[in-house]
């Protein structure tokens, strides 16, 4: 059965995130049900992770089979976006081979956080509106910490069925923008709840309610209880997934 990959992307606001649940619109099952009104073949989508409900995706993967090949991609491209709420764009779609795998395959992620310094009325549900000052020097100076592969079990949600909870973060900086500031972070893999918990906590740094030399500490101790609040999911975006057999895309959520 041939392969392919969905290229999206999706406002999470009205979602409860992208895995099927009972009883609740997602946006796994609201994708299903597109293709199998076009294909007339019931087809299972593979996301490329989890996200949160009200998380959001400026680029997102997804898989799944087809009895036949497609004799004509845009074309479904095309007639999804069609069908679909206008807050799921289908991107792209891409042929692989059989064995490609949307969250095995997966080498490197990237989320942004965004905090809205200027928010307007047009920005709602896709950033936390924050006012007052924040140290950025000393943000970054503890977000340095995080670099490399260590265990973020203090960041993650606690009673999952992780095997472990190693990452190797590869990004993780604070930068200031007209209007927003921003949190980029990228890791080998992300544990549940780990940006949102990590941006909470570094918040507290920059507030200075939590020095860097605490910081460390609660990296250390691998215990969720330590660390600070989840901020909310309306700033949180999934913005990169690479995979050795396509090209290296980021997506800015507010491009054109």
């Amino acid at each position: 059965m041939p392969r392919y990959f969905l290229e999206l992307a999706y406002r999470g606001t009205e979602y409860h995130g992208w895995q099927i649940q009972p009883n609740a619109r997602t946006v796994q099952a609201t994708i299903q049900e597109a293709l199998l009104i076009l294909t007339k073949h019931p087809s299972e989508l593979t996301g490329c992770g989890r996200t949160d409900t009200g998380v959001h995706a400026s680029l997102y993967y997804a898989h799944f089979d087809l009895q036949d090949p497609l004799q004509d991609i845009q074309k479904l491209v095309f007639q999804l976006n069609a069908i679909l709420p206008t807050d799921i764009r289908i991107r792209n779609l891409h042929p692989v081979s059989d064995g490609a795998h949307a969250r095995f395959d997966a080498r490197h992620r990237s989320y942004g956080y965004y905090l809205f310094t200027k928010p307007g009325p047009f920005l709602q549900g896709l950033g936390l509106p924050f006012s007052g000052d924040l140290n950025i020097e000393r943000m970054n100076e503890a977000a340095a910490l995080c670099m490399g592969e260590q265990d973020f079990g203090s960041f993650s949600k606690t009673g999952t069925q992780t095997g472990h909870n190693r990452c190797t973060v590869s990004t993780c900086h604070w930068s200031e923008h007209e209007g927003f500031i921003k949190f980029d972070v990228g890791a080998n893999r992300f544990l549940r709840g780990m940006v949102r918990a990590l941006t909470g906590t570094l918040l507290n740094v920059g507030k200075e309610t939590l020095s860097v030399v605490a910081f460390a500490e609660i990296l250390a101790a691998k215990d969720r209880s330590v660390a600070g609040e989840s901020v909310a999911p309306d700033g949180l975006f999934l913005e990169a997934i690479h995979y050795p057999y396509l090209p290296a895309l980021r997506i800015h959520p507010f491009s054109p």
